[in-house]
């Protein structure tokens, strides 16, 4: 591990150079690509910053519609034991085991609402600030399914 510049300083910089340098200096379909470029390397910052949190968020809400698994160390290991935890609880979805009004569906929307919630605070951000004040709107309650 570097310590200075950081690799969310690194980023920053770039996303900086290709906003007020390059962008200004194009335009047409070469500005689009260089703001998509932009975009995608906040994106990867958000991604970075919060990967951690929001890796355990979701192998805290698999524990509690799968049962309790050890999380394994390492990045690698943990999105590869997310991917498969993930297949069996479409598995479990798809059999028709979250149907119904039980206290499993329950689990299944409060955990889907937690990790859609962190996967928009990465690749949408105005978006999830756009359902904030709908469910502000709506006295703090949540779309219901």
């Amino acid at each position: 591990m570097q310590d200075r510049p950081t690799v969310h300083e690194l980023l920053g910089a770039i996303e900086r150079f290709l906003v007020e340098e390059i962008v200004p200096a194009t335009d047409g379909r070469r500005q689009f690509l260089v703001r998509v470029a932009a975009n995608t390397l906040r994106l990867i910052d958000r991604e970075l910053a919060n990967a951690e949190a929001h890796a355990t968020r979701e192998w805290a809400g698999l524990d509690a519609i799968l049962g309790v698994e050890t999380m394994p160390d390492g990045a690698e290991s943990v999105q590869s034991a997310l991917r498969r935890r993930n297949a069996e609880l479409c598995e479990r979805i798809g059999r028709g085991d979250a149907d119904g009004d039980g206290e499993l569906r329950r689990r299944v929307l409060a955990h889907l609402r937690v990790t859609l919630r962190d996967k928009l605070s990465v690749t949408n951000t105005a978006y999830l600030d756009a359902d904030e004040r709908r469910t502000a709107a709506r006295g703090g309650r949540p779309v219901e399914f």
